[in-house]
């Protein structure tokens, strides 16, 4: 069966929990291979939707003033693509309403629903979807021997940067500094760990062999 060649581009990463074969259950998300900023909307837009350069610019950045000002006083704003609210934290664990006071609450950022016709317009199935070839998520982190031979890979000049090791093991940042971190750790720990100027190094105790 050909390879399917269009549609959205998808990968599979693990979730927490495990199927009943005991493997992570997998869920799906876009592999995003181009981003759009302000700049290029409102390019585009003056190429092909007839409004005129920098317009599209100035509309956000008043959007942004006027909506900032709302949500500052705790309103809701509400637009043809979805509504904003400002959400808050209550800091603590409390039973007692009474007991609760202004100085328990903090803002915790911004709520965004998106409204049903704009979910419906955004709709990006209709060229379906194919998948990314390669390992799921990082699941190669849990293969022994393809650790072990990142590792060896990635100590060649003595020692191993999360950069390093990030292009032999195929992790991403946050999991490869994680996993050389946790070879840092324990009664007998595999790596010692030790910070040259703003990067950290990571060397290879000579009792533990990688290979």
């Amino acid at each position: 069966m050909p390879r399917k060649t269009d549609g959205i581009l998808f990968e599979l990463q693990p979730r927490p929990t495990k199927g009943d074969d005991g493997k992570p259950l997998l869920y799906a998300q876009p592999v995003i291979e181009r981003k759009y900023d302000l700049d290029a909307i409102d390019d585009f837009c003056a190429k092909y939707r007839h409004t005129s350069k920098g317009e599209i610019r100035r509309l956000f950045d008043l959007f942004s003033e006027v909506a900032t000002m709302w949500l500052r006083e705790g309103c809701r704003v509400e637009t043809p693509f979805g509504s904003l609210a400002p959400k808050l934290r209550l800091l603590g664990e409390h039973t007692d309403p009474s007991m609760v006071t202004g100085r328990d609450v903090m803002y915790g950022g911004i709520e965004f629903i998106p409204s049903r016709q704009f979910v419906r317009d955004a709709d990006c199935s209709l060229d379906g979807f194919r998948r990314k070839q390669g390992s799921v998520g990082n699941s190669q982190m849990y293969d022994p021997k393809a650790m072990d031979e990142a590792l060896r890979q990635s100590s060649r000049k003595g020692y191993i940067t999360v950069s390093t090791f990030m292009v032999f093991s195929g992790l991403k940042r946050k999991s490869a500094k994680a996993y050389l971190d946790s070879l840092c750790e324990g009664d007998t720990p595999r790596l010692r760990r030790y910070r040259e100027g703003r990067m950290l190094h990571y060397t290879v105790l000579h009792d533990t062999p990688t290979e």
